[in-house]
């Protein structure tokens, strides 16, 4: 199932690339950056996180994203896994992947790291769905393609990125059930990050049994949210 209408390349305030979707009348991130509002919300306060506590882990870091989109996200992810030489399982789920005439089109010419960041990009989109693709020793990529709200959630999770459109566009995508959900998959310590910081979202992932704390969120956003699973529960 792809959008009913094809999203769009805009650049970004950054010099980075995003799409705009006219069917939910929302851009994939923000205008004042893609880039550096991906590395400050889910790298910086998700990712690099929990790398701290888990280095020297004898199994893969299991990451959930909630939203593929352009593949920007998993690109950062994928380089950072590099890196820091640190195992990492990546699952993605999308309800509306984007067409090959559009990905084909993005370029992220400012991310750095030891890959080259267009042969990354390309092979993270043209990998498989529905199935493990271990693009490197360090990045083993799960694609899949679905509805959030009829999936079912790989279990172990250590860092979620909650990348969905807004609660205005996809109200179902931020149910307190699907949080729920979420906090029972994961680990002790587990870190989700968010852009959205809306007080209903915060309370519903506070509910579900998170630890929630607002924090400053990068240009143009004064505020996003990270939720942690107790150490104990």
């Amino acid at each position: 199932m792809n959008l009913p209408s094809s999203p769009h390349i805009e650049l970004t305030e950054d010099g980075s690339l995003t799409l705009f979707a006219p069917s939910f009348g929302e851009h994939y991130h923000s205008t004042h950056g893609a880039v550096q509002e991906s590395l400050h919300i889910y790298i910086g306060m998700a990712l690099a996180e929990r790398l701290h506590t888990l280095r020297g882990a004898d199994t893969p870091l299991r990451l959930f994203e909630v939203g593929f989109g352009t593949g920007l996200n998993a690109l950062l992810t994928y380089q950072m896994a590099e890196a820091e030489r640190i195992p990492i399982h990546y699952y993605s789920i999308e309800k509306f992947p984007i067409e090959p005439d559009v990905y084909e089109a993005l370029h992220y010419e400012g991310v750095t790291g030891p890959l080259d960041s267009a042969e990354v990009l390309h092979a993270l989109h043209v990998a498989p769905w529905g199935e493990a693709v271990q693009l490197s020793p360090f990045f083993t990529l799960e694609k899949l393609h679905g509805d959030l709200t009829e999936c079912s959630f790989p279990e172990g999770l250590s860092v979620i990125y909650y990348d969905a459109f807004s609660p205005d566009s996809q109200p179902e995508l931020w149910a307190e059930e699907l949080f729920a959900r979420l906090f029972a998959s994961s680990l002790p310590e587990a870190v989700l990050t968010t852009y959205c910081a809306k007080g209903e979202v915060r309370r519903r992932l506070q509910r579900a049994g998170f630890l929630v704390e607002r924090l400053p969120g990068p240009p143009g956003k004064r505020e996003v949210l990270r939720a942690r699973v107790p150490a104990v529960r």
